[in-house]
């Protein structure tokens, strides 16, 4: 089975990696703004004339990629402003965004139409993630709250308050019940969703985290979190307690991630390595 790495920089590109080597399999153009993530989706690997890849930019541009062009073979138009996070739905079928006009929007891709275009964040919206089971949708935004959402009908469903700062990532844990949300309060903090509040608070970093992310299945898995402090940190979970420290970048860890077998985790920096 051959294993991808996407990477998208300030510069505008995406580029493509083959793991475990490293090596360029290809660069992708067709952004001239500044990339603000990039991300496969579940059905990556079933066809390579199928858009199986995203990524957003702060022009507002948000590209849909194949495996067999270096061009994008689809846009999805009318945001107006930088959109700074997106993800795939857990069935592959539809994206979301979240985009710096306060809002985010939910993306029908066999269509390329827009199904939602929800408010409510006071500030522009950051971050976004979706349930395992693609029933609720988490927003983190720069107003420091973290809202969950019910797609079903749209609305909000809980209101998350307690980071003293902006919230830059929020992720579903793979039980189902847990969300944990990184903030530029230097603190990752973790939800139960049955309790509607925050049951403990990972003092991460000694700067601000701008990446949290469940990796592993639901008996299995573990914690990740990337920090200005140029470190990414692994965490147990349940227990919230410190399993590896990742130094060796000399600058900002913008995002970290992990294969679904849990044998490589990739940070990325603003030194402008991987």
């Amino acid at each position: 089975m051959l294993r991808y790495l996407a990477t998208g920089s300030w510069s505008g590109l995406v580029k493509l990696w083959r793991l475990p080597s490293c090596n360029p399999v290809a660069t992708l153009t067709g952004h001239n703004g500044r990339i603000g993530a990039v991300t496969f989706s579940p059905q990556a690997g079933l066809a390579d004339n199928v858009a199986c890849l995203s990524s957003c930019d702060s022009d507002g541009v948000v590209n849909l990629w194949s495996m067999s062009s270096t061009r994008p073979v689809a846009h999805l138009p009318g945001h107006g402003c930088r959109v700074a996070r997106l993800n795939y739905h857990p069935s592959g079928r539809f994206l979301g965004t979240a985009c710096y006009d306060h809002s985010w929007r939910f993306w029908d891709l066999e269509t390329t139409n827009e199904i939602l275009h929800q408010e409510g964040h006071s500030g522009p919206v950051y971050s976004i993630s979706f349930h395992r089971d693609g029933s609720l949708l988490a927003t983190g935004g720069l107003d420091s709250y973290c809202r969950v959402w019910d797609l079903r009908t749209g609305r909000a469903v809980l209101f998350l308050e307690g980071h003293l700062k902006s919230v830059l990532s929020c992720d579903f844990a793979p039980d189902g019940y847990h969300l944990g949300t990184g903030s530029e309060d230097n603190s990752c903090k973790i939800w139960d969703l049955r309790q509607h509040k925050s049951i403990y608070s990972i003092p991460a970093h000694n700067n601000m985290v701008t990446y949290c992310k469940f990796a592993g299945t639901p008996n299995n898995s573990m914690l990740l979190t990337a920090s200005y402090d140029s470190t990414a940190k692994v965490w147990s979970h349940k227990g919230w307690m410190p399993l590896k420290s990742l130094s060796g970048h000399d600058n900002k860890v913008m995002c970290v991630d992990c294969s679904w077998d849990k044998k490589y985790i990739v940070t990325a920096s603003y030194d402008r390595t991987f």
